[in-house]
């Protein structure tokens, strides 16, 4: 079957535009899939000319829906902008929802221009979480083999600790379980990174490993069948599961698992979105407005989000219903 790939563009004032135009004059021709890209058209053709790319060899295989918006400057926070992005992101799940797309992948858009707009949402996900009626989503980052499921996110570090429980280990270990079948990835091997260096030391070094995070490994593997092993000594698990011995690495809190992706491979990493009742992949960065408009971005990381977008879209939308008994998270 070949998917149908909704791409939306981000906030224009930014480099989302920029990206995408490069990533689809080298894909478009060689990717087995259809594209309906959604954002304000007028800036679109504004980057094209910077870029000195042919409009008609670009639009003329992809679809377009119009956001019409007013002129927007590049590189500054704008409420018009943050109100083009916000309706593209809103359209895109729309069609999602709708059937008319298989999967969404999102450019960057900026928090403060969204805030602007008056959405009451600052980022992709709780947007995407909301407009779906879903009771969670999942955020996994893949680059090359290596995928990382984050246990916590956005929370100080000073209470990570007490987020480490093997209550949230085991929810966690399920997540991640259910994560690679979301992607077609049976019976997959999981890791899970210690908190502490050495994995504690026997407790030399903090007992964490000991009294929570071993003990939630063994349930998991004992009384629910997963495999899943660990705890790993952080510094080392990442680079087991890049070469292949497992298929994702459980990251106990944010910057543990970014930094392991971003050195590996910082243009390739890419960030999933799962849970909802289609996949969404997005770049893992924002939108650089210091180089917006100069046709100088990267589009490596828009190249890699489309090709997993197209990798995976079918078979996801196909295990989320073998998965899920409704579009309220409920398994």
């Amino acid at each position: 079957m070949r998917p149908k790939i909704g791409i939306t563009l981000g906030d224009p004032a930014g480099i989302g535009y920029e990206i995408t135009a490069k990533a689809l004059s080298k894909l478009k021709d060689k990717s087995n899939a259809d594209f309906i890209l959604v954002g304000n058209k007028d800036q679109f053709l504004k980057v094209l000319k910077i870029l000195n790319l042919d409009p008609t060899d670009i639009l003329r295989s992809i679809d377009f829906i119009e956001i019409p918006g007013q002129d927007i400057e590049f590189g500054k926070v704008q409420r018009e902008a943050g109100r083009i992005s916000l309706e593209s992101v809103k359209l895109g799940v729309e069609l999602a929802m709708k059937n008319e797309i298989d999967a969404l992948v999102t450019a960057p858009i900026n928090k403060e221009a969204w805030k602007l707009a008056g959405s009451k949402h600052i980022d992709h996900t709780t947007l995407l979480q909301d407009l779906t009626n879903s009771s969670k989503s999942i955020t996994i980052f893949e680059v090359k083999k290596l995928r990382i499921y984050f246990l916590t996110r956005h929370i100080p570090f000073s209470k990570i600790v007490s987020e480490v429980t093997k209550d949230k280990i085991i929810r966690g270990i399920f997540e991640a379980d259910l994560s690679l079948k979301l992607l077609g990835v049976n019976n997959g091997k999981i890791a899970v990174a210690a908190l502490n260096p050495h994995a504690g030391e026997d407790g030399l070094l903090g007992r964490e490993e000991i009294d929570e995070i071993k003990p939630a490994i063994e349930e998991a593997r004992t009384k629910y069948d997963i495999e899943v092993y660990g705890p790993f000594p952080a510094d080392s698990v990442f680079y087991m599961a890049a070469r292949g011995n497992y298929d994702i690495v459980i990251s106990l809190y944010h910057d543990q698992g970014h930094i392991a992706a971003k050195m590996y491979d910082f243009r390739r990493t890419v960030s999933l979105t799962l849970g909802l009742p289609f996949l969404r992949t997005s770049v893992d960065h924002g939108t650089a407005f210091d180089i917006a408009g100069k046709g100088i971005a990267d589009e490596t990381s828009m190249v890699e989000a489309i090709k997993k977008a197209v990798k995976y879209a079918v078979k996801y939308k196909e295990n989320y219903s073998r998965y899920y008994k409704d579009t309220n998270g409920n398994i």
